[in-house]
């Protein structure tokens, strides 16, 4: 049996609660085959068109009101944890059933430890919420003062810090849940990012990237591999290009000459490949593959493996 930690892309989640329960139902079916296959597996998702929503619409709500008091992130990233998790053990704990597998499925509101002096959080970069038009988010961040990018062509979106995870509170009960033999939903958006402050743990404003939260979540509970799943089959070089090229493994130093040659996007496919490398430092193996092929992945038929 081998300890899978499941780092979820966007493309397994929607943008509204109808959409998101449609998709997750799809999704359960390739993470079910993986469960059914005799792995003991931990998912971890993204939050950041949630978690921006929920802020938007938490503030609109305060406003009109007449509330001057917008919902804090850590709360908000708490709240879309409880709302993806629930949609996600919904869907797996139907398909379990439905497969006559006898297993619970938890999720477990998490808190991630960061550094209060990480340089991001005088530098916001990770995209959030809803695309916007230059008008729309021009208007946004006059009235809110919300930082806002173009992201990859897409539109415009808010970005906030986003800092790197150093420690996950509740490794402990974590590991618990997978020993007994539950599925766990952990480390939701990447975690409530929390610093120490007087021996307390105190919620800050941020949104950590899902990925290297998985990754820094395989390591703590000495998962035998990190499965981070997105929209394509395998990583490439020269994307887009004529002399575009499918990756079906590399190094931790081959993946840092192609960072430094620009092949991965940030805010897409880079902080997937450095949570890959993160973790294939440890050294074991990361995986980077397309949901519909996790199994296959697996199998090193389809995906890209990370290796020290």
């Amino acid at each position: 049996m081998k300890k899978l930690v499941i780092a979820l892309g966007g493309n397994a989640l929607g943008n509204t609660p109808y959409e998101q329960l449609r998709l997750v139902q799809q999704t359960a079916k390739p993470i079910v085959d993986l469960i059914e296959a005799g792995n003991a597996v931990v998912i971890a998702h993204g939050n950041g068109p949630q978690v921006g929503m929920i802020n938007l619409a938490m503030s609109t709500a305060a406003n009109a009101k007449a509330i001057k008091s917008d919902m804090p992130f850590p709360e908000c990233g708490a709240m879309s944890q409880g709302y993806i998790g629930y949609h996600l053990q919904n869907s797996i704990q139907n398909e379990l059933a439905a497969r006559g597998m006898h297993k619970s499925v938890a999720t477990v509101v998490t808190q991630v430890l960061v550094d209060e002096a990480d340089p991001a959080f005088s530098h916001p970069t990770k995209p959030i919420g809803a695309f916007y038009s230059k008008e729309e988010a021009e208007a946004i961040a006059a009235e809110k003062g919300y930082t806002m990018v173009e992201d990859a062509g897409r539109g415009y979106r808010q970005v906030v810090p986003s800092p790197k995870p150093i420690n996950v509170v509740e490794k402990d009960m974590v590991n618990t849940l997978i020993d007994a033999g539950h599925v766990v939903i952990t480390v939701g958006g990447g975690g409530i990012p929390v610093v120490r402050k007087d021996g307390k743990l105190v919620g800050v404003p941020a949104v950590i990237d899902k990925d290297f939260a998985s990754a820094k979540l395989a390591e703590l509970v000495d998962a035998d591999q990190l499965v981070i799943l997105t929209a394509v089959d395998r990583v490439m070089i020269h994307y887009g290009k004529p002399e575009q090229k499918a990756l079906e493994r590399m190094t931790c130093a081959e993946a840092e000459q192609y960072i430094r040659e620009g092949h991965f996007a940030p805010g897409s496919m880079l902080p997937k490949v450095q949570a890959a490398m993160s973790f294939a430092r440890t050294g074991k193996e990361a995986i980077i593959a397309s949901l519909e092929n996790a199994a296959k992945a697996l199998r090193g038929e389809s995906g890209t493996v990370v290796t020290k």
